[in-house]
């Protein structure tokens, strides 16, 4: 196969890339992270969970990076101390919540250690708790947390609607925030700066690495924001043809060893 480029940090998505479906990390994914390390490179997570929510990846593969959470609003270290923290503006954060309301969409915001949502039955929610093993809040009014959000996330398992509610917001809230489908049902707006696409960049600097020296693998929308950033990039096999058509490689589906293959054939060069 051709020459590889020079990679020194391998940086992640988690849900649907890192693990399948069901929230399983494999024996191959972890002994592909191990390998990565025997060759000196280093290897980072980032997802829109929060950073408790990727509490059981950092024993198993060992993670000493910085792990990126809320797509990038929040940089903790593997004990959880916070590093860095980017939070919506409470007009930003308003706003926010009245277009996701006007859709008719389930709201949830995360503030602080806070997931707070206003029906413990409603879409998704039974899922997210037992894909973050923390159970959410049930307010009436999101109130004061909306002075602190990290992180406000429209639900609906409306996907067509799903995708205007994304347009609309991208184009109502302009620069004042980032806003970009984490799966097909979730829509994550967060501050401006923290998009997986900033993630990379706030790497570079914290790590000492160049972004071009960074692989990142991914399956949704907003995973192309870092794709646009990074040396390299890799779609998983499930992913749509948009995101696909964004990256350098593309693998097979996170069900079928996508991660491990992906970081054994386009990173590593070994052949299959």
């Amino acid at each position: 196969m051709a020459e590889l480029a020079k990679i020194s940090l391998v940086l992640a998505d988690v849900d649907g890339t890192l693990v399948t479906k069901e929230k399983l990390l494999t024996e191959r994914a972890i002994r592909a992270v191990k390998r990565l390390r025997e060759r000196g490179i280093r290897f980072a997570v980032t997802s829109g969970r929060p950073p408790k929510g990727m509490g059981m990846l950092i024993g198993p593969l060992g993670i000493s990076e910085p792990i990126a959470g809320f797509n990038g609003g929040l940089f903790v270290k593997p004990d959880l101390t916070i590093i860095e923290a980017k939070t919506l503006s409470r007009e930003a954060a308003d706003k926010t919540v009245q277009i996701l309301r006007d859709h008719k969409v389930d709201v949830w915001v995360y503030s602080g250690e806070d997931w707070l949502v206003p029906d413990a039955k409603g879409p998704h929610v039974d899922r997210e708790q037992w894909t973050v093993k923390f159970a959410p809040k049930v307010v009436s009014d999101f109130g004061k947390a909306l002075d602190s959000a990290v992180k406000i996330v429209g639900v609906s398992d409306d996907l067509e609607l799903m995708k205007t509610v994304e347009k609309d917001a991208q184009e109502a809230l302009g620069d004042t925030a980032s806003a970009a489908r984490s799966q097909p049902y979730y829509l994550d707006v967060t501050h401006p700066q923290a998009n997986k696409g900033g993630v990379v960049l706030s790497l570079e600097k914290m790590l000492g690495v160049k972004a071009a020296e960074i692989a990142t693998l991914g399956d949704q929308p907003n995973d192309v924001l870092m794709f646009r950033k990074s040396g390299i990039s890799i779609a998983m096999g499930q992913a749509s043809d948009e995101v696909k058509g964004a990256a350098t490689y593309v693998s097979d589906s996170a069900e079928d060893e996508g991660f491990a293959k992906a970081v054994e054939r386009y990173v590593l060069g070994e052949e299959p």
